[in-house]
């Protein structure tokens, strides 16, 4: 029927938007639309605008694209603005006749304000802005949720450490990305993953590199590290009487000074593993590989195994107590958890290891499906909302107000982002501003230009790297 383009804009949004050009009344001209979370348990780490501004707005549509999306459009029933969209390629040469401003990537900002606003710069198209609400809102819902959700399992590791730890300096590696199988897409990953990196160095997810290079301008800096690891597959293919050698090829291919290796060991049993191999029959290799031997558990109820397989290297290991009174293994192995992994289950293993008086620095964290897939748009409620109206050259506030739910009910106006006499940040009318230079929000696009370009150096410094 068709040529199939997933990068067709105009096919890049729902299908009711297309017959909304002809519902708002005679005489409009300027709408404004504002993006924000309006609830949740984290503070919003706002990231993926830029991403998304490179990737779908830097490209003008065309008249193949036009031609494509009404063939599409009118044989799903629907009615298609063809007359605007090709005013839009004429006039302004495909790019889109939008101002979008936000705070910067990496602020962090509490729930319900304001972090993203859009305006037509053009009254032809006071549609536009509802037009691309799918796409825009689903840019950033999606990687400042998973950006919030690790920059608030960062600081439960932070604070654990501080408490049973002689220093922080391990804490951009503590929590390692292991979900790139678990999501939903390829660019899930890239967006998803490159939001970790904005809290966390660690990860397993090579599309977030790629993804730093291309929208973060991490060309020539690598933003992230891991370590060679073993997976069942490459210990089980020994044989669970060979459970021993596979254990000890794997020191022997990644052992050496400085080096650190993680090695899955429940694929039988872990306590066997730990009692009789890693404690036992390869215990002086172990300690004289030079160095660290990450054991990986795989199983179980995390706060017991964690608990339990510190408890049984200390045995085997011994351990020495830190300047804050708690336990540490020596320094060549460690454990690392990334089954069940989420930020309630962090922080109770957290808990638990360091109520039996071991420090959180033994245990490194890795999560999947809990970081990049477990999320969703209620996590924190995220919307984009139509807040102001101009009909011929009057402007006035547009709302909705359920009586059924206020928990739904939208800002009023054109917005600004503000911090108060306490350095709170709150959202106001930008009406109300007495001076320019206050308000929050940046200028990020303006027809078809991204004004800004942060690398995620910066935005990690934002974020309070």
């Amino acid at each position: 029927m068709y040529t199939s383009n997933l990068n067709n804009l105009i096919l890049n949004s729902d299908s009711y938007k297309t017959s909304h050009w002809v519902q708002y009344p005679n005489g409009s001209e300027y709408l404004s639309s504002y993006i924000e979370a309006r609830k949740g348990d984290y503070d919003v780490v706002f990231f993926g605008l830029q991403a998304f501004i490179k990737k779908y707005l830097s490209t003008p549509i065309t008249t193949q694209d036009i031609d494509e999306a009404e063939m599409v459009i009118q044989a799903h029933g629907l009615t298609f603005n063809r007359a605007g969209w090709e005013r839009l390629v004429a006039k302004h040469g495909g790019y889109l006749p939008l101002r979008i401003e936000a705070i910067p990537e990496g602020s962090i900002v509490p729930v319900s304000n304001v972090v993203c606003q859009v305006i037509n710069t053009d009254p032809e198209f006071y549609w536009l802005p509802s037009y691309i609400e799918t796409a825009l809102l689903r840019a950033i819902w999606y990687p400042s949720t998973v950006a919030s959700v690790s920059h608030y399992c960062k600081g439960i590791i932070r604070q654990a450490l501080e408490k049973s730890a002689d220093n922080t300096a391990s804490l951009p590696f503590r929590l390692h990305d292991f979900g790139a199988r678990g999501a939903s897409s390829q660019e899930t990953v890239a967006l998803g993953s490159l939001a970790h990196l904005v809290n966390f160095a660690g990860t397993d997810s090579m599309t977030a590199l790629v993804a730093a290079s291309r929208w973060y301008q991490m060309g020539k800096d690598m933003p992230a590290f891991s370590i060679p690891a073993a997976e069942h597959s490459t210990m089980t293919a020994w044989g669970r009487d060979g459970e021993t050698a596979a254990f000890a090829n794997m020191i022997e291919q990644f052992g050496g000074k400085d080096k650190a290796f993680s090695v899955v060991s429940d694929s039988y049993d872990l306590w066997n593993a730990i009692d009789n191999i890693w404690g036992g029959s390869l215990k002086e290799d172990v300690k004289n590989m030079g160095g660290t031997l990450v054991i990986r558990p795989d199983s179980g109820e995390p706060t017991k195994v964690v608990r339990e397989a510190l408890e049984r290297l200390a045995v085997k290991f011994g351990t020495t107590t830190n300047s804050k009174g708690y336990k540490v293994l020596p320094d060549y192995v460690r454990i690392i958890q990334g089954d069940g992994i989420s930020p309630q289950s962090l922080s109770k293993i957290i808990e638990v290891v360091m109520k039996a008086g071991f420090s959180a620095e033994n245990v490194t964290f890795g999560m999947g499906g809990g970081l990049l897939q477990q999320v969703n748009r209620d996590t924190m409620s995220w919307a984009m909302k139509a807040s102001s109206i101009s009909i011929d050259g009057v402007w006035k506030d547009i709302y909705k107000d359920p009586v059924t739910s206020r928990s739904k009910r939208s800002k009023k106006g054109r917005l600004a982002l503000v911090k108060d006499d306490s350095g709170a940040m709150q959202t106001i009318k930008a009406n109300d501003l007495t001076n320019e230079a206050d308000n929050l929000l940046r200028e990020v696009y303006i027809d078809g230009q991204l004004l800004m370009d942060d690398s995620l150096t910066t935005i990690r410094e934002r974020a309070g790297w």
